[in-house]
């Protein structure tokens, strides 16, 4: 696979993967949600690790994907994580070729962490993002008051975290959101004032709002200047490097820097709004959410995929300790065992000895058919006799889980 420790891919590789085996659709619909996946100023946790060009918050566009390269981000994998163990359903990919999962056993709530934003017919979801560890604390207080108020989540989640910061005004548009799953928030760039050494004010601009185009603001600015729309702006600079962002407005020393500021927030896109819609898919069923519903629906979930993890897990252990209680067996009867296998003609004949003979399964008697001489040697034994017993213990353990609905969010 592509994982966080394996070397990057080709972009165009990764996409031809995806349009081959799971989404027959145009390469650059493919390749353009893989690239947003990979810009920190769109994803608050970048899913994808991207190496190249992957555009900028200036509005530049990716390189093309057969010069990009890719791999999946170590956060990618906690989303993955216990895939392989039975965690989830699968369903056939378009062709039936291949079998695609239905949902992900994601270890974090993606939905609130990387929010998301979609439109069909009559409907649109706007999600915006949070804090990792703001969300884990949401879901461990509802795990550990069922009764919890939106008003008391709110003390753990306190609103959205957006990738390129910004401020949020006010706190009466995200507990609308929280309460009733649609409400609108206010954010605003993130700017100082500071003064020159000659005497005159400039305006810093460090965080933009969220999905703002720098160059597109700095033109708008620069239009409004143009059009005498606004007064008092002397210089407009650029000033951002791989540091962070930086935007200088000169002000012009006989003007007010704070009004100017002002009018540039009701003008501009330095203060935009973000209508929030909290709509999920709920058994297959669009729903609009409050917050509370969205961390107990991603709780249920967990609890069916720990428990299934538990369930695999258990199978594998008994399986195993099937098969050393068979071979502890041949070594408390080994020259029993040794001269039953010299003595027969053919391994089919060896076996059916050793299930008659010594009460085995034919998969124990096959394990032990198949057990290289190695194995009898005294600290061999030992190795068996420690697996077993740990085995046990494990066996016990799995069980009591899967008893004791509360031992499974532990």
């Amino acid at each position: 696979g592509m994982t966080s420790d394996k070397p990057y891919k080709k972009s165009a590789r990764i996409v031809g993967e995806v349009i081959g085996k799971y989404h027959p659709h145009g390469d650059s619909a493919v390749y353009e949600s893989m690239v947003r996946m990979a810009q920190d100023f769109n994803y608050r946790y970048m899913l994808v690790d991207g190496h190249g060009n992957f555009g900028s918050v200036d509005g530049d566009s990716a390189a093309a994907m057969r010069y990009t390269e890719a791999r999946m981000s170590k956060i990618s994998m906690e989303i993955l994580r216990d895939i392989t163990k039975d965690t989830i359903d699968y369903q056939d990919n378009y062709d039936g070729s291949e079998r695609e999962p239905v949902v992900m056993p994601s270890r974090f709530p993606n939905l609130l962490v990387n929010g998301a934003a979609g439109i069909a017919v009559g409907m649109a979801t706007n999600i915006p993002p949070h804090q990792l560890g703001e969300v884990i604390d949401g879901v461990l207080a509802v795990s550990e008051n069922p009764e919890i108020t939106i008003q008391e989540l709110m003390e753990v989640i306190p609103g959205p975290d957006f990738p390129t910061a910004g401020q949020i005004l006010g706190r009466s548009g995200i507990r609308k959101a929280y309460e009733s799953g649609r409400g609108s928030i206010t954010i605003r760039a993130k700017a100082e004032i500071e003064q020159t050494s000659s005497g005159k004010e400039r305006i810093i601009v460090t965080e933009l709002p969220y999905q703002v185009n720098k160059a597109k603001l700095i033109e708008k600015i620069a239009d409004l200047v143009r059009d005498k729309k606004i007064e008092g702006i002397t210089d407009l600079r650029d000033e951002s490097d791989r540091t962070g962002m930086r935007v200088v407005i000169e002000i012009r020393r006989d003007a007010n820097a704070n009004v100017i500021l002002n009018n540039l927030y009701k003008q501009t896109a330095l203060q935009t709004s973000f209508g929030i819609n909290l709509l999920a898919l709920v058994d297959g069923q669009p729903k609009v959410l409050n917050l509370k519903q969205c961390l107990e629906h991603y709780l249920d979930h967990q609890k069916v995929v720990i428990r299934r993890r538990t369930a695999y897990e258990l199978r594998k252990a008994e399986a195993r300790a099937h098969i050393l209680e068979g071979l502890r067996v041949a070594l408390d009867h080994l020259d029993a065992v040794i001269s039953l296998i010299r003595n027969s003609q053919t391994a089919e004949i060896a076996r059916t000895g050793l299930i008659e003979q010594f009460s085995l399964t034919e998969k124990q008697a096959q394990a032990i058919l198949d057990m290289r001489l190695q194995r009898l040697t005294g600290l061999e034994r030992e190795k068996i006799e420690e697996e077993y017993l740990s085995l046990v213990k494990l066996i016990a353990e799995l069980k009591d889980i899967l008893a004791n609905e509360y031992k499974v969010l532990e």
